[in-house]
Protein backbone atom coordinates (compact mmCIF):
# COMPACT_ATOMS: atom_id res chain seq x y z
CA UNK A 1 0.00 0.00 0.00
CA UNK A 2 3.33 2.21 0.67
CA UNK A 3 3.94 1.96 -3.02
CA UNK A 4 0.73 2.98 -4.29
CA UNK A 5 0.36 6.05 -1.87
CA UNK A 6 3.70 7.12 -3.35
CA UNK A 7 2.19 6.84 -6.81
CA UNK A 8 -0.61 8.98 -6.33
CA UNK A 9 1.46 11.74 -4.00
CA UNK A 10 3.45 11.92 -6.96
CA UNK A 11 0.35 12.18 -9.59
CA UNK A 12 -1.64 14.75 -7.22
CA UNK A 13 1.63 16.65 -6.97
CA UNK A 14 2.52 16.58 -10.82
CA UNK A 15 -1.24 17.56 -11.73
CA UNK A 16 -0.87 20.61 -9.63
CA UNK A 17 3.03 21.43 -10.78
CA UNK A 18 2.23 21.27 -14.34
CA UNK A 19 -1.04 23.16 -13.89
CA UNK A 20 0.60 25.90 -12.35
CA UNK A 21 3.16 25.80 -15.19
CA UNK A 22 0.60 26.06 -17.60
CA UNK A 23 -0.39 29.14 -16.33
CA UNK A 24 2.46 30.57 -16.22
CA UNK A 25 3.56 30.36 -19.83
CA UNK A 26 1.45 32.22 -22.24
CA UNK A 27 -0.40 31.06 -24.88
CA UNK A 28 -2.54 27.99 -25.16
CA UNK A 29 -1.19 24.70 -24.91
CA UNK A 30 -3.34 22.17 -26.24
CA UNK A 31 -3.11 18.75 -23.72
CA UNK A 32 -5.16 17.15 -21.63
CA UNK A 33 -5.01 16.14 -17.30
CA UNK A 34 -2.78 13.91 -18.46
CA UNK A 35 -0.38 15.33 -20.11
CA UNK A 36 -0.01 18.16 -17.83
CA UNK A 37 0.11 15.81 -14.94
CA UNK A 38 3.14 14.11 -16.97
CA UNK A 39 4.33 17.36 -17.50
CA UNK A 40 4.58 18.31 -13.60
CA UNK A 41 6.21 14.85 -12.92
CA UNK A 42 8.64 15.25 -15.74
CA UNK A 43 8.92 19.50 -14.32
CA UNK A 44 9.73 17.90 -10.68
CA UNK A 45 12.73 15.60 -12.07
CA UNK A 46 14.12 18.92 -13.97
CA UNK A 47 13.64 21.08 -11.16
CA UNK A 48 15.50 18.06 -9.23
CA UNK A 49 18.55 18.32 -11.99
CA UNK A 50 18.66 22.33 -11.70
CA UNK A 51 18.64 21.84 -7.60
CA UNK A 52 21.59 19.53 -8.22
CA UNK A 53 23.93 21.87 -10.75
CA UNK A 54 23.55 24.72 -8.99
CA UNK A 55 24.23 23.08 -5.35
CA UNK A 56 27.01 20.40 -7.05
CA UNK A 57 26.44 18.70 -3.94
CA UNK A 58 27.25 14.81 -4.24
CA UNK A 59 23.31 13.83 -4.17
CA UNK A 60 21.41 12.01 -6.93
CA UNK A 61 20.91 14.51 -9.34
CA UNK A 62 17.37 12.78 -10.59
CA UNK A 63 15.78 13.40 -7.11
CA UNK A 64 12.55 14.97 -7.30
CA UNK A 65 12.81 18.91 -6.25
CA UNK A 66 10.31 20.71 -4.02
CA UNK A 67 7.42 22.78 -4.95
CA UNK A 68 9.20 25.85 -6.19
CA UNK A 69 11.85 24.24 -8.44
CA UNK A 70 9.17 21.75 -9.62
CA UNK A 71 7.62 24.58 -11.20
CA UNK A 72 10.31 26.41 -12.79
CA UNK A 73 11.23 22.67 -14.36
CA UNK A 74 7.70 22.37 -15.40
CA UNK A 75 8.04 25.91 -16.81
CA UNK A 76 11.35 24.97 -18.80
CA UNK A 77 9.96 21.79 -20.51
CA UNK A 78 6.69 23.45 -21.35
CA UNK A 79 8.70 25.83 -22.93
CA UNK A 80 10.48 23.30 -25.09
CA UNK A 81 7.56 21.29 -25.47
CA UNK A 82 5.36 24.35 -27.46
CA UNK A 83 8.64 25.18 -29.29
CA UNK A 84 8.33 21.57 -30.69
CA UNK A 85 5.18 21.58 -31.08
CA UNK A 86 4.95 24.82 -33.17
CA UNK A 87 3.85 24.30 -36.77
CA UNK A 88 6.69 24.83 -38.91
CA UNK A 89 6.81 27.76 -41.88
CA UNK A 90 7.21 26.25 -45.02
CA UNK A 91 9.22 27.97 -47.41
CA UNK A 92 7.71 29.17 -51.00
Amino acid sequence: METLGAIIIWAVFGLIAGAVARLLVPGRQAMGWVMTMALGIVGSLAGGFLSWLFTGGPHDPFRPAGFIMSVVGAVIVLALYVMAARPRRTMP
